[in-house]
């Protein structure tokens, strides 16, 4: 099990079947907003739906190659997902991708459980070159490469198909030596990221 400490209220929680309703009902709720950007939207219709999807999940967690699900709570509300995509040991290189409930966000809570989870990839996993993708004109999702310091590296052309139309996607990248170098690395990070707790086996803004 995988659980990080953002702050005083926010918590980063490996995907387990606990989080189903609270992800289906986000997902529920935010469905037209989220649609534009996330395939998986039109096809979650049902609470079975995503009980089905976590059990995939937890059936490849043994897999070194699997994807990693990551639940974002406050004080244990789930506010949306982190994933850590299939990585590419030969070269050490992973993809992170993330969504946020559109009511919980511009308090950076994106921005804040990315940096620990870019801390826990390059510490903990140890790759050394970390991709975020963003669909061309998804603002608040390019924001979150922006802020980390990631470098823009160009546009990949027709890379996602949402809702049967080919998407362009924005590439951002960060390297291991970058992160070390910036000002977002701490000490901290050489050994766990932003108090990370990983289980041996394996203000009230909100409302």
């Amino acid at each position: 099990m995988l659980e990080i400490d953002i702050d005083e209220y926010i918590r980063l929680e490996k995907l387990n079947k606990s989080h189903a309703p609270g992800i289906f009902n986000l997902i529920h709720t935010n469905r037209e907003y989220l649609r534009r950007w996330l395939t998986f939207v039109d096809s979650t219709k049902s609470l079975k739906d995503t009980e089905n999807y976590i059990s995939y999940i937890d059936e490849g967690s043994s897999n070194p190659n699997s994807e990693t699900v990551i639940s974002i709570l406050y004080r244990d509300k789930i506010l949306g997902i982190i994933g850590i995509k299939k990585v590419d040991w030969a070269n050490r290189i992973t993809e992170i991708g993330y969504w946020l409930g559109e009511q919980y966000q511009g308090n950076g809570i994106i921005t804040k459980s990315c940096k620990a989870v870019v801390d826990y990839a390059f510490g903990k996993m140890g790759v050394n070159r970390i991709e975020i993708k963003c669909g061309i004109g998804n603002v608040r999702s390019r924001n979150v490469p922006q802020r980390l310091g990631f470098t823009f590296e160009g546009i990949e052309r027709d890379g996602e198909l949402v809702n049967g139309k080919f998407i362009d996607l924005e590439v951002y990248s960060l390297l291991k030596r970058e992160w070390h170098s910036s000002g977002f690395f701490t000490e901290n990070s050489k050994e766990e990221s932003s108090r990370i707790l990983i289980n041996s086996k394996s203000q009230a803004f909100l409302t």
